[in-house]
């Protein structure tokens, strides 16, 4: 005997949820599968165009976060691969401090924010999506950049593409 639902029956059929199809997140949640190689440990031996690299220090990184929270989201990560804030050398922590408050400059010259937030998610519980190579989120807030989209509708709207903005920031990265 077949059931309703594999018969097609209920195809259509109201059930009080209202649905925003998104295709094209897909990109996205197949992003979050397991990468064969660690990005963090790739992107330095790439280009800084092909890798959004905005600055390469002495121990640390500074890349654009490619599914950005906002225009300008920074990632500040240590070369070696290392899982935990704990794991950081003397060196490592110092300059990701010193990344952090020079990626805020930098941002603060060219697309002046309202304010930033500033984390790191530590396990995958606490939601990082790469566990295993330590990274530091630096994200710019604008009045006005949380409207209903993210609420509602779990959308994003990025008036930025992750080229340009990298472009901006590396110009002016010497500059700040």
């Amino acid at each position: 005997m077949m059931s309703l639902e594999s018969s097609g029956e209920f195809a259509g059929v109201e059930d009080g949820f209202e649905r925003l199809w998104t295709p094209h997140r897909m990109v996205y949640i197949d992003s979050q599968k397991k990468p064969l190689e660690c990005p963090f440990c790739v992107a330095p031996t790439k280009s800084d165009e092909e890798a959004l690299i905005i600055h390469r220090g002495e121990t640390c990184f500074v890349v654009m976060n490619l599914f950005p929270y906002n225009p300008g989201h920074l990632l500040i990560c240590p070369y070696r691969h290392v899982a935990d804030l704990t794991d950081l050398t003397s060196a490592e922590l110092l300059e990701v401090g010193e990344l952090t408050a020079h990626a805020m400059r930098t941002i603060r010259a060219t697309t002046p924010p309202a304010g930033f937030n500033i984390g790191v998610n530590q396990g995958v519980l606490a939601g990082t999506g790469i566990a295993e190579h330590f990274h530091q989120h630096l994200v710019p807030r604008w009045t006005g950049d949380a409207n209903f989209f993210p609420i509602i509708a779990r959308t994003k709207a990025l008036p930025r593409l992750l080229g340009e903005t990298r472009e901006e920031l590396s110009q002016a990265w010497g500059a700040s």
